[in-house]
């Protein structure tokens, strides 16, 4: 018997995910945290642009940093006539100032020579997976760059994974312990119900932060621990 490749061991672990009840999951996480609601949906190109510059960096710092480009540059079309350095002159607070300036310089360019205008409102008429496929082309556009873009912008049904969430994910065990992140990103968009995509997101980060931590995890508090994997070993 051959040994299965990597891909259809996650193809696998998917199935065995599919089978634990998600929709239990999103609900006890409802009434422990609430349902929030996706009260942010604003310009896609406003939002792509302020998710590059969320990268390796904290909430509030990369929300000072938009804020302090959209000062500078009241226009997308000002910002893509500036100079690169000029760019990460002024985002250079949220860190790694060289390397984003180069993708928002690049991103601007391209989209402009397609399209003519610094436009991305067609991307609501998109489906989930045609405004998937666009943003992919773009360099510096990852898997949750895009899904934090259509899910807060859009408000498509795209799951956004950031570290708390594959934390609290491979817990659980919805997601493999070994598994790529665009993988993960897909497992994801398979399993969570539509019109859960939001809330699902938004409270696994608070688990993630309150009761989910890194180290010593609360698992005696926690709301989902009859389905986790990892806490049924430790209670």
């Amino acid at each position: 018997m051959s040994a299965s490749s990597p891909r259809q061991a996650v193809d696998a672990h998917r199935e065995a995910a599919a089978e634990k009840p998600v929709r239990y999951i999103i609900q006890n996480l409802e009434r422990a945290y609430g349902v929030p609601e996706n009260k942010r949906a604003s310009d896609p190109l406003d939002m792509l642009v302020s998710v590059i510059l969320s990268q390796a960096t904290s909430d509030v710092n990369s929300q000072r940093t938009f804020a302090a480009l959209k000062r500078r540059f009241p226009t997308w079309d000002k910002a893509l006539r500036a100079r690169e350095s000029t760019i990460a002159a002024t985002i250079k607070s949220g860190g790694l100032a060289q390397q984003k300036a180069k993708v928002i310089k690049s991103l601007l360019r391209q989209i402009k020579a397609q399209h003519g205008t610094l436009d991305l409102s067609f991307l609501h008429e998109m489906t989930a997976d045609e405004a998937i496929a666009y943003l992919s082309q773009f360099r510096g556009a990852g898997p949750k760059t895009i899904a934090c873009t259509l899910l807060f912008a859009c408000r498509k049904d795209v799951f956004p994974l950031d570290t708390h969430i594959f934390r609290v994910l491979r817990r659980v065990g919805l997601i493999p312990q070994k598994c790529s992140d665009a993988r993960a990103h897909e497992i994801m968009n398979e399993l969570v119900p539509p019109g859960k995509f939001y809330s699902f997101h938004v409270n696994l980060i608070r688990h993630g932060r309150k009761i989910c931590r890194p180290r010593e995890p609360l698992c005696t508090r926690c709301p989902i621990v009859e389905y986790c994997d990892y806490g049924q070993t430790q209670v």
